[in-house]
């Protein structure tokens, strides 16, 4: 039955998570980015799962209930109970990222619960009207795009306040080394 359903499986999901696997595999490394591309996984993310939704349960009340619940539960965990993995880039408009396995775990969780509904409801049509079914998947969704967005919500704060602080500090050492010359 494996056999079965991965030869039946449709080329461009293998492409799809061929470029999951690339871009996790990236995000282990620390690297130097552009800030907008910070926002490029959480927004693909968010457009898999809502895709999915709408396309296997619609986008009514419980779906959507279930989805915005989860999703805002996490990204508030993670946005308060998180550390930023970012700083400042080397040049202007970039940020330094710091690796983590997290962004690839999240990508292959996705993926395979697409993948799992996909299978379960090929292989069980009715699940999509079952309540229970729509709700948990939903909510998974809701869970995981909740970790992007709280990371995403997280970064762009700490780069936020990075800045602010940056400025502040800068007349300061600017006051003492004068202040210094002065004395000399």
């Amino acid at each position: 039955m494996l056999i079965q359903i991965l030869t039946h499986t449709p080329l461009y999901v293998w492409a799809i998570l061929a470029f999951l696997v690339y871009r996790g595999v990236a995000a282990m490394r620390d690297r130097d980015i552009a800030i907008r591309k910070l926002f490029i996984i959480p927004v693909v993310m968010l457009a898999l799962s809502l895709q999915d939704i709408a396309a296997k349960f619609g986008l009514g009340a419980l779906t959507l209930g279930a989805w915005t619940t989860a999703a805002a539960a996490a990204m508030l965990l993670v946005w308060k109970f998180g550390s930023a993995r970012v700083t400042a880039g080397p040049a202007p408009g970039t940020v330094r990222v710091r690796g983590s396995v997290i962004p690839f775990a999240l990508m292959m969780a996705i993926f395979l619960t697409k993948y799992a509904t996909a299978v379960t409801l090929a292989m069980q049509a009715p699940a999509t009207r079952h309540v229970l079914f729509s709700a948990v998947v939903c909510a998974v969704f809701g869970v995981f795009n909740g970790v992007f967005m709280g990371a995403l919500l997280r970064d762009v704060l700490s780069l936020q306040a990075g800045r602010a602080a940056a400025p502040a500090a800068a007349p300061a050492a600017v006051s003492r080394t004068a202040g210094a010359g002065m004395a000399v």
